[in-house]
């Protein structure tokens, strides 16, 4: 089973709003996920994402490959 570390968009019509999750990669977008790590919210000006960098650690040592916005993000706050 391949895990991805990805967005769940949650938000309503033009308001986005998404959580960042482990899931099986072949799981939809808006489907099941294996567990929520954070937020990330791009409508607000400071403290846009929010993630348990522990956690992220821990599926990425054991195979959970993050998407590459997911990526991008984890890179930001790890500097």
């Amino acid at each position: 089973m391949a895990l991805k570390i990805r967005l769940k968009r949650v938000g309503a019509h033009k308001r986005p709003f998404f959580r960042i999750v482990v899931a099986d990669s072949r799981s939809p977008q808006g489907g099941k996920f294996i567990e929520k790590l954070g937020t990330y919210d791009p409508l607000k000006e400071e403290e846009k994402f929010n993630i348990n960098l522990e956690r992220s650690d821990y599926w990425i040592k054991n195979g959970a490959q993050p998407t590459e916005v997911v990526g991008v993000y984890l890179a930001k706050l790890k500097k």
